[in-house]
């Protein structure tokens, strides 16, 4: 018998993986790490204030799985339009915006592939890309060519997001000043990542992004330190 199921937002998820674990035991500290101690194991691990003598945990190893925050365009409506209509994560808000109309800013691969996937939902995606061509790899690009839900906008950017309590509408400025405003339900930013490994990018491997750099089995430059996740 087909299973049936109400689809589930990307917190909804992470909300039942987090009470999942804590039915087996796992203990959650919601507090900011401060400060490593990666000299010696058991490591050392200072949440709050990082002035105490000892640490406030100890232990053989430890996964970093701190991510990287979504770039944005810097426009003073993003902060309270952020999850009411303005996105940046296909795969946890994509299903939201079903039958609806969709723009995506950015043209690397992660926008041409997040746009793909979106149309999987959405009645039509407009993707906005700054340059005059699209920057992601050339079986993308042509992948998101062929697809007759996508349209391409080129060398133009957002300049302006309006709306209230939810997106209204997003304004397009062109190269050449001209400006357009489209009405999309969702607009999604994927213009690139930055790290969060300030706290660790001293005593790890990190590459020229300060991403945290780990073998095949997810393991850093210090034994017994791992990172997982963005």
């Amino acid at each position: 018998e087909k299973l049936s199921f109400d689809p589930a937002s990307g917190s909804e998820l992470m909300g039942n993986l987090r009470a999942q674990a804590a039915r087996f035991g796992a203990e959650y500290l919601t507090e900011k790490v401060s400060r490593f101690d990666l000299s010696s194991s058991p490591f050392g691990i200072w949440i709050g204030s990082d002035t105490d003598d000892e640490p406030t945990v100890r232990s053989r190893s430890v996964i970093v799985s701190t991510g990287a925050r979504s770039l944005m365009l810097d426009l003073p409506e993003e902060e309270h339009l952020l999850g009411h209509g303005l996105s940046t994560c296909a795969t946890c808000d994509g299903f939201f915006f079903r039958g609806h109309e969709i723009a995506v800013v950015g043209g690397g691969d992660s926008a041409l592939e997040e746009a793909l996937f979106l149309t999987k939902f959405a009645a039509r995606v407009t993707i906005v890309t700054r340059n005059n061509h699209l920057s992601a790899s050339k079986v993308v690009a042509e992948k998101v060519k062929a697809n007759p839900k996508i349209e391409l906008i080129t060398d133009a950017q957002p300049t302006a997001f309006k709306g209230g309590k939810k997106l209204a509408s997003v304004v397009i400025a062109g190269n050449d000043g001209a400006e357009r405003e489209l009405t999309p339900a969702g607009v999604f930013v994927f213009i690139g990542l930055s790290p969060n490994s300030d706290t660790v990018r001293e005593l790890v491997g990190v590459d020229e992004r300060g991403f945290i750099t780990t073998d095949a089995g997810l393991q850093t430059s210090q034994p017994g330190i791992f990172a997982a996740g963005d």
